[in-house]
């Protein structure tokens, strides 16, 4: 016979599934009597979990949906960043588990979890969830959003825009929103947003750009610190390959123009060496400087290496 602590894990397990459950079925799957299932749904509507239970041949027991959290150990902003997480992966268990946790949130945080899926696009990774449910809550309800804002230089700015998605490519969430001020679409790093309240007027939505094309040019181009336009001596599809953070546009078959960047130059160097062909740069002044350090540096090498 399991413990009392382990039999109402065990039992709350059970009850997480989509059925109901006879007494004589949870008496049989635990090792124990139907009294003792009994006692125990008792204790487990003392310790605040809503176990439901419908009388008659067809009735039995399953877990509701509760006012407040059950003791998970969980506050609201960790429970719908882990149903957030969960929702964005493509696995049958983290959809089961979904399902679990979903089935026990109070109205409050599944409206809150359903605005963040709505509005939210690509796999999700590590995002404060104050943060993440404040822009969201703005995109649904057609609000501007103003914020303070980190720039790439570590400059403090502050923004209003029109907000729209926010979406997770390449390691990091962005927000694509309209800017007020410039009157043209932006992509902010979402982890150097800090929303400001309240919001600000509703808006009028506009046609959303193409997110896919629009996320890789600007992120070839307006992301970094660094940033650098070459002419590769390559068909484009074998340099889009090679480094698939860039913007890559073909020239002709045998030549495309690369738009990569980097918060340092040495990073953008780095790139241009895995392409295993002839390029040209002309800026920045950084890069330029340092490929000039490094072939120099390439060139001792080969003579120290030819005269030892």
């Amino acid at each position: 016979m399991l413990e009392t602590s382990a039999r109402l894990l065990k039992m709350l397990s059970l009850l997480q599934t989509p059925r109901d459950w006879t007494g004589p079925e949870l008496a049989e799957r635990l090792g124990v009597t139907t009294r003792t299932v009994r006692n125990d749904v008792d204790r487990l509507r003392t310790l605040g979990y809503p176990v439901h239970a419908t009388p008659g041949v067809a009735g039995g027991y399953k877990l509701g949906a509760g006012a407040s959290l059950p003791p998970l150990l969980l506050d609201d902003e960790e429970a719908v960043a882990i149903a957030l997480s969960l929702s964005t992966q493509e696995s049958e268990t983290a959809a089961q588990a979904l399902k679990k946790l979903e089935q026990v949130l109070p109205t409050r945080l599944r409206h809150r979890l359903s605005t963040v899926q709505e509005y939210t696009v690509g796999t999700a990774k590590e995002l404060d969830p104050e943060v993440a449910t404040s822009i969201v809550t703005a995109c649904r309800a057609q609000e501007r959003l103003r914020f303070d804002y980190v720039t790439f230089d570590g400059r403090q700015d502050r923004r209003e825009v029109e907000p729209y998605r926010l979406v997770h490519t390449r390691g990091r969430w962005y927000l694509v929103a309209w800017d007020i001020t410039r009157q043209d679409w932006r992509t902010f790093r979402a982890d150097r947003v800090q929303p400001r309240v309240p919001n600000g007027p509703r808006f009028t939505p506009r046609d959303l750009p193409d997110l896919e094309a629009y996320l890789a040019q600007g992120l070839a181009t307006a992301a970094w610190r660094f940033r650098a336009t070459v002419v590769v001596h390559a068909p484009a599809h074998e340099i889009a390959a090679k480094v698939p953070a860039a913007l890559v546009e073909a020239v002709d078959d045998t030549t495309c123009r690369m738009t990569a960047g980097s918060d340092t130059p040495e990073m953008l160097a780095v790139y241009l060496g895995m392409l295993g062909c002839d390029f040209e740069v002309d800026g920045p002044p950084e890069l330029v400087h340092h490929l000039g350090k490094t072939a120099d540096r390439f060139r001792k090498a080969i003579n120290t290496a030819e005269h030892g």
